[in-house]
């Protein structure tokens, strides 16, 4: 079963990081990445650009609307995410407590198309 690690950090807190905590951050995820092959989990994901770079599609009267802002107002920044493959929520769970943190990993089930 597929699980999204939906991770987040402090609104505009890469802004604000000396180089050392940078450094830090992605050891820790070099980490995490290597504790997930070494439990033969399958997996994927990338660091995304902070909220105030994101641009949204929503619809309108008028069709789709391109408009320059998140989706949806947060204190906190959808910062990246990983994808993983695992026996089921138990698992996923306690990969997740392995994770780096920022302000939170939110694990959500994949729902793949019968």
């Amino acid at each position: 079963m597929k699980y999204m690690l939906l991770l987040f950090d402090p609104e505009n807190y890469w802004e604000s990081v000396s180089e050392e905590e940078m450094t830090t951050a992605l050891t820790e995820h070099q980490e995490f990445a290597r504790y997930l092959r070494e439990r033969g989990v399958e997996f994927s994901g990338q660091a995304v650009h902070p909220g105030q770079e994101a641009v949204t599609v929503r619809p309108s009267a008028n069709g789709p609307q391109v408009v320059k802002e998140p989706f949806v107002e947060l204190k906190t920044d959808f910062a990246g995410y990983y994808l993983i493959d695992c026996a089921g929520l138990d698992e996923a769970l306690e990969i997740a407590r392995h994770c780096p943190m920022g302000a939170g990993v939110e694990v959500r089930p994949v729902w793949e198309a019968p």
